[in-house]
């Protein structure tokens, strides 16, 4: 059984993709502009339903600059990269310049590199930002900071 956030990214992303082919928005289903804006992870549900969530939200946030410049800390280390959305929902995220310290066997740090690339499309809903991997491949959902001046 699809979890209701594989579904969600699903629905949205079918959404996007028709109105887009028709040169429509989808009213009320257009995500927020991501300049400007920080998150800190929740949690990542897989397309198989496996949940992963970090042992502390704050050690694993990311940045949304203004200038196209997206900054991230994953647990023990810190990184840049390029970002825009071209369309609607949609987020490309290109490669990161990340440090390499060793987090420990229980960092998502691995798994969040390993998947950067197939990040495709986003949703905010309740405050909350969904960010889907292509081909069903999984969810992350982050939450704004817990404190106003939390920087990745």
């Amino acid at each position: 059984m699809k979890t209701w956030l594989s579904g969600l990214s699903l629905a949205v992303i079918a959404v996007t993709a028709a109105c887009a082919s028709r040169g429509q928005v989808p009213a009320g289903n257009v995500a927020p502009p991501l300049e400007g804006t920080s998150w800190q992870l929740v949690r990542f549900r897989g397309g198989d339903d496996a949940v992963l969530t970090p042992d502390d939200r704050s050690k694993y946030t990311i940045a949304f600059g203004r200038d196209g410049v997206v900054t991230v800390r994953l647990d023990c280390n810190r990184g840049r990269g390029p970002w825009r959305s071209p369309a609607p929902n949609r987020l490309e995220l290109g490669a990161l310049a990340v440090t390499r310290a060793f987090c420990g066997p229980q960092s998502l740090h691995d798994h969040i590199l390993k998947q950067w690339g197939n990040i495709r499309s986003y949703v905010v809903r309740d405050g909350h930002l969904f960010v889907a991997l292509m081909a069903d491949g999984g969810i992350y959902e982050f939450e704004p900071p817990a404190s106003a001046g939390a920087r990745p």
